[in-house]
């Protein structure tokens, strides 16, 4: 009986401490949560989100909670991108690449912006934003 036990419990342990390979999924540096073409702000701004508060206000959002995960208020940081006010129909603002240094995480931008006056009184004004999730704590420069 004993023997049986300890042949169980020998078996159990052999078992247990297998060196099964886990696969660790990467993530990629940085990801597009949403680009809307309406509900931004009438100015033109970009924000770096890099606090758990500040992101947890972004969980107030439909679309973004089903998005972003409780520890990504502590692994990620987020950028906000707002076009301001435009009559164009698409999202004037583009990230082109992001480049992960040692020290930081490098977003370029492009803005297609054309320089022209926007009558804020008219109603086919939109006001276009993205919100992007970058798989880092460094820190942000925005070029």
């Amino acid at each position: 009986m004993v023997k049986r036990i300890s042949i169980l419990v020998f078996g159990f342990l052999l078992f247990s401490c297998s060196t099964s390979n886990k696969v660790v999924e990467k993530k990629p540096l940085y990801e597009v949560l949403a680009t809307n073409n309406n509900g931004g702000a009438n100015i033109k701004f970009y924000e770096i989100l890099t606090e758990p508060k500040e992101i947890m206000m972004l969980l107030g959002d439909e679309s973004l909670r089903k998005k972003i995960k409780k520890d990504d208020t502590v692994k990620s940081n987020f950028l906000i991108l707002n076009s301001g006010p435009t009559k164009e129909t698409y999202n004037r603002i583009k990230v082109e690449k992001v480049v992960e240094t040692e020290k930081e995480i490098i977003v370029y931008i492009k803005d297609t912006q054309k320089e022209t006056e926007i009558d804020l009184s008219d109603e086919n004004i939109i006001y276009p934003y993205t919100i992007i999730k970058i798989n880092s704590k460094k820190p942000i420069v925005i070029k």
